[in-house]
Order: C-alpha cells, then structure tokens, then sequence
C-alpha cells in the first residue's frame, strides 16, 4: 500500500519524509504495519507512522544498511527498562545513533532531548536524532568537551563511513 494515505481514520498527516510503502492489516479494530526491521506487524500508532517513514528514509536514501539498524532496543537506565526508538550500530556493534520519535502533533521540546540523552547516558551513541515526521534534529556529541552540537541534517551513512574517528 503506498505511503500518505491516512491509515487510522485521517488522523496521521502527511510527513515531511519521502513516501514509503508500508505494508498495512487490520487484526479486529487494530491497524498494523510490518516493521521490515522486527520482521513483525505492529499497532500502526501516529508514532509508528513517523518511525516506519524515517527508517525507510535512512534505508532508501541515506543509505544506512539495513542490517545494522534495530528497533525497539531494550536498555536498563538506573534500573527500569527502556526502549529506544531506533538505534544504528557502527560494524563492530557499537551504537553509532539513536533516534526518538514522537508523533506527528507533538513538538519537539527540550524533555525529547533529555529522553534521548539519558539513554545515551547508556548506549554512548556518536549521534542523537529526534524526529515527529515534520521536523528533524540531530546533534553530534562531543565527549571530549561533555558537550553536543547540532548539525543541518541527519548524516548520510557514507559521510559517517568515511569520517575519522567514527568508532
């Protein structure tokens, strides 16, 4: 089924991410979508609507191989589980990005950011991206100076491929 059509009684907008074709069922009264990447179909929330989208943007576009991207990334965080949205892995298995989604109507605010810099307090990730579908940060963080600094735009896997000291 092609991208863009509202799935969920019109409530998910269009993105601000190229199309993508989602495969779509509907078990009873829920809406699913296969995630290519869980090899599995799950609630087709507006969240899940942006996180297939920006995974198939990353896949298709920026080129990020499908083999090193995983979602739904358990983590222990001072001791309760967490979930991070997405994670990139470097090929030596390390984290090289995470990314947090959140869904289209809702603005990307400081408490975003601070979600996604304590899992990182974990996973020690080069970049952090956070996206509703409309807008799209990504910051890089410099562990030197105990610092970040955002940057235009998400990194195309061959630029981060080729930039020293990636690992």
């Amino acid at each position: 089924m092609q991208d863009n059509q509202n799935y969920t009684d019109g409530r998910l907008p269009r993105l601000n991410l190229p199309p993508v074709d989602l495969k779509i069922r509907k078990d009873g009264d829920i809406v699913r979508v296969f995630d290519s990447l869980r090899q599995k179909y799950v609630a087709l929330t507006p969240e899940e609507y942006v996180r297939q989208h920006f995974v198939g943007w990353m896949i298709s576009t920026l080129r990020y191989p499908r083999t090193l991207m995983a979602n739904e990334v358990g983590i222990e965080l001072n001791g309760m589980r967490r979930r991070c949205d997405t994670v990139v892995f470097n090929q030596d298995s390390t984290p090289l990005i995470i990314v947090e989604y959140k869904a289209p109507g809702v603005e990307v605010t400081q408490d975003v950011f601070d979600q996604i810099v304590r899992y990182n307090m974990v996973l020690r990730a080069k970049y952090l991206v956070v996206s509703n579908g409309m807008r799209h940060y990504c910051c890089r963080v410099d562990y030197e100076n105990d610092t970040y600094h955002f940057i235009p735009g998400v990194p195309d896997y061959m630029q981060l491929k080729w930039t020293p000291n990636i690992n």
